[in-house]
Formats: C-alpha cells, sequence, structure tokens
C-alpha cells in the first residue's frame, strides 16, 4: 500500500529544529508497557478505513521547509513505516469511541505517532467524525462576525506571527473560531482558543481542525473558557498540590516566599496545552498522550517543567520571574528529545485515578458553596448552563 509522508512546516518556537519524536534515530523512551491500567478491548469494525487508504490532505498550514533535517536513514524509515503501517492496522479495528480503553492504542501511543498520520490518530482519540454534521461548518461562516472577531485577528498574530497566510481575516484560523464561537455562545473568548485552534491547523484539513477542536472543547477544555471560574480553581489547587508533594521545597518557595497564586500558574499552562510553552515536536507527543488520558495528563507536564526549572524557581527573587520560567522554560532545562520529555512526565508521583475523583469531588463542593452565596444575595441560582447553537437545517 502506496502511503504518503506529510510532513508539514512547524512554526519554530525556538532555535531547537522540530523533529518527527517518533522517529527510531532517538534513544527509545522508557515505557513499561506492562503497567497500563486501560482494559483490553478485542479489535472490532470500525468507520476509519476509508480513512487510511490515502494518504491525510495537507492541512492550510502545510508548506516546504528548506531547513527540515535530513532525510532518515534507511533503517529509521523503516522503523518509522513500521509505525505507521501499525497505526494503519489499529484504527479500523478499533472504535474511535472506544479508543482511550483500549490497551493496544495506548501502547502505540507511548511508542510514537508517526507526523504522516498524526491527524488521524487525533480524530480518532476524540471520536471527531461522529460530531461532524454535513454542511454546518459552511453554514456557521456565513453568521455575522463575533463580538470577539477583532481581538481574533490580533492574537493570531501574535501567536502565529511567521505564518502569515492566517493572518488575513478570511484565513482558516480565524474561520475556525468565528465558527466555533458563534455556535458556542458562552464561551469567553482568550487567545488560548486561538494557540489550540492554530495548532490543530498544523496538521488537520481546516473542516477536520474543527471537529477535533469542538470535540476537545466538549470533553475536556470548555469549562477553562467558561463565565464562572470553578474548574480553573479546581485544578489550580490539586495542581499547587500536586507540586508540593513532588518537592516541598518548590511548593514553598513559590506558595509561600513568591506568593505565587496557583492559578497564575494553571491557568496559562492549561487553558492552551501548553502551546507557547514547549517546542513544537513536545506538543505533539503531549497531545498524543493528552487526547487519551484527559486533563490528568496535563497535570504530569507541569509537574515535568517544573522539575526542569526547578533550580530557577528555587534563585527566583520575583513572582514575575518564576511565572516567566515557567511560561517560558529555556530550552537548555528541558531534555534533549520529546520522548524523554514523556517519560519525565509519566515518571511523576501522581495517582491519575485520585486526581480524577478530587476533580469531581471538589467542583460539586464548590457549586454548592457559589450557589449558597448566590442564594442568598439574589434569590437566584446564577449558575450558567452550557449552551449551544447549530444552523437551522
Amino acid at each position: 500500500m502506496d502511503f504518503e509522508l506529510v510532513k508539514p512546516t512547524l512554526p519554530q518556537a525556538s532555535g531547537r529544529a522540530s523533529q518527527d519524536s517518533s522517529l527510531a534515530t532517538r534513544d527509545p523512551p522508557i515505557f513499561d508497557s506492562t503497567k497500563l491500567d486501560s482494559p483490553g478491548l478485542q479489535p472490532s469494525g470500525g468507520d476509519d478505513a476509508s480513512l487510511l487508504s490515502s494518504a491525510p490532505p495537507k492541512s492550510p498550514m502545510s508548506s516546504t521547509d528548506p531547513s527540515a533535517p535530513a532525510p532518515e536513514s534507511p533503517t529509521s524509515m523503516d522503523a518509522h513505516r513500521q509505525r505507521e503501517l501499525k497505526w494503519m492496522a489499529i484504527l479500523p479495528s478499533t472504535p474511535p469511541s472506544q479508543a482511550r480503553k483500549s490497551k493496544k492504542v495506548k501502547r502505540l501511543l507511548l511508542e510514537g505517532v508517526p507526523s504522516s498520520v498524526r491527524y488521524l490518530v487525533w480524530c480518532h482519540l476524540t471520536d471527531s467524525k461522529a460530531r461532524a454534521l454535513p454542511g454546518v461548518y459552511a453554514q456557521l461562516g456565513k453568521r455575522p462576525r463575533v463580538p470577539a472577531f477583532a481581538d481574533i485577528g490580533r492574537s493570531v498574530k501574535t501567536c502565529f506571527p511567521d505564518q502569515t497566510q492566517l493572518h488575513s481575516p478570511q484565513g482558516p484560523l480565524v474561520s475556525l473560531l468565528q465558527a466555533y464561537l458563534s455556535m458556542v455562545p458562552d464561551i469567553q473568548y482568550s487567545s488560548g482558543l486561538t494557540a489550540i485552534a492554530g495548532h490543530l491547523l498544523l496538521l488537520s484539513p481546516e473542516e477536520d481542525a474543527f471537529w477535533i477542536f469542538v470535540s476537545m472543547m466538549d470533553a475536556h477544555l470548555r469549562p477553562y473558557f467558561s463565565a464562572n471560574t470553578i474548574q480553573v480553581e479546581v485544578d489550580s489547587a490539586l495542581l499547587s498540590k500536586a507540586i508540593e508533594s513532588n518537592d516541598a521545597g518548590v511548593g514553598k518557595k513559590m506558595f509561600v516566599s513568591l506568593g505565587i497564586l496557583p492559578s497564575s500558574i494553571c491557568r496559562p499552562w492549561f487553558s492552551t496545552l501548553f502551546v507557547g510553552s514547549l517546542p513544537v515536536e513536545f506538543l505533539h507527543r503531549i497531545w498524543d498522550l493528552f487526547l487519551y488520558e484527559g486533563v490528568t495528563f496535563l497535570f504530569r507536564v507541569g509537574l515535568a517543567l517544573t522539575q526542569c526549572v526547578r533550580h530557577l524557581l528555587l534563585q527566583a527573587t520575583s513572582e514575575e520571574a518564576a511565572l516567566e520560567y515557567l511560561a517560558h522554560p529555556p530550552l537548555a532545562c528541558l531534555p534533549s528529545t520529546a520522548d524523554a520529555f514523556i517519560s519525565q512526565a509519566l515518571s511523576m508521583k501522581l495517582k491519575d485515578d485520585d486526581v480524577r475523583k478530587q476533580r469531581v469531588k471538589m467542583e460539586a463542593q464548590v457549586k454548592r458553596q457559589t450557589q449558597v452565596r448566590t442564594l442568598s444575595t439574589n434569590g437566584v441560582s446564577g449558575m450558567q448552563t452550557a449552551s449551544i447553537s447549530l444552523p437551522k437545517s
């Protein structure tokens, strides 16, 4: 079967060359697949076979990069091809709705995702094809401009200064966010939305990127862009506790000596999925695992990043300096490969199931407290409900 390797140009957030972190020329990551805690599934029918019959179409942000790394050796290309074939075999045999429960899928994610099939893997993990409604994206594009339209345009130029083809008001990134915000009007716009949607467009065609974005927002991210801040408060508290548990010295320095609010760390990281904080090849591997594990993996990434800049945090003399190290860690502080960083994140002391349970428990507690306060002052709940506005057929 012929399969075109599609390797789009990625904006360089740093001086480090962007490479596919799954290539076999690097040291293999240290993963123990016997410790996977998800129950395995027997292969069954799926509906993605047609997607794998040819190479995925190039995204609007793909182009030829003269500074790209030299071609891999035949040995590394063979290993790359073998990973590709494994993914092409497992995607049609594992229904998207079951992919996040599959031990085989998790094992392949830990081994690496070739860039040529990554967007198909993201489609699968988010089950975005099940959400896609024919013709809806085009109809949403015809709606009047949303109030945040001008802000989106400015954020695009800030987040992606080198991708000038995106700067147009009719560009794919502006169009995607215009469509989404007109469909989900209760979302509070921030530049994090631009960062996440733009990163999707690095690998995905525009409409596919839209439905992946919708799936990610519904499954994980909408609370971070809500008018109420309950989820941010909960996750900030849990993240600060995790930092203190992993490194009491750093926790004391950050939250006591420097007086940093946990939300000042959590919100910028989680509402951008670390876009702008880490090199692109790191982001790809982080997103591969995030789309399988969910928000708990973001806690692990935050813990790993904190450890990477630990010595700088302990030397910091101001809150501003510490936050800058966390938001933009120097390249010299990071592991040499994305896989090494993922291995570090997975080694952090964190009980994922406990975090999941605590998130639910704390969110319910904060909601009850908020309702009581609001009822006592206004006589009404004031709690906002999620809304969605689809075009009429």
